[in-house]
């Protein structure tokens, strides 16, 4: 009698826990049901930079440079100004990211920093490629490893166009910074 009430307690709790499971399923297909999900949907948050140029523009110790008069598939996704105070030794940054046109990756990256230090912060492998001539000025192309960029010195400071957009998007990009 003691062995038949073992198996029977057993198969009940088997059976809970299958009720169990399939409950908490049910919430979750509910749950599911009522969560957005728009697979068709752009995942880009893109961000106003306007006032933000603003305020760096009054703290660096550089020309801040922001671009104008891109067309509207240049979406801006980030956006920072931090004091060499409270950047971890790597001076005066302004950074200002993009997506392009193609898709691709673009950013505005300005430092008082050496340029060597700018560029092996966000070009992996960086290697000389030239120059390209933009508004009557030379600017440095680089080729990295999964990234590039076109340099310049701005004063005390330099400025970098890095990420993944072909030199043609950084160009037009350097175009467009005031």
């Amino acid at each position: 009698m003691a062995a038949d009430s073992k198996g029977m307690r057993g198969r009940q709790t088997v059976r809970d826990m299958v009720l169990s499971m399939l409950a908490v399923g049910f919430v979750v297909w509910i749950g599911y049901l009522f969560l957005p999900h728009d697979a068709n949907g752009d995942p880009v948050h893109e961000v106003a930079y306007k006032v933000e140029t603003s305020t760096a523009r009054r703290a660096a110790p550089y020309p801040v440079l922001s671009p104008e008069g891109l067309s509207d598939k240049w979406r801006a996704t980030s956006v920072s100004y931090k004091p060499a105070d409270q950047n971890n030794g790597r001076g005066n940054a302004w950074h200002l990211g993009f997506v392009t046109p193609s898709g691709q990756y673009a950013a505005v990256e300005q430092s008082d920093v050496p340029r060597d230090s700018l560029l092996a912060a966000y070009v992996t492998g960086a290697k000389p490629d030239g120059t390209a001539e933009v508004a009557g000025r030379a600017w440095d192309r680089v080729q990295g490893e999964k990234a590039r960029a076109l340099t310049v010195q701005t004063g005390p400071g330099t400025t970098l166009l890095t990420g993944t957009a072909s030199y043609e998007e950084l160009t037009e990009l350097a175009q467009a910074l005031k």
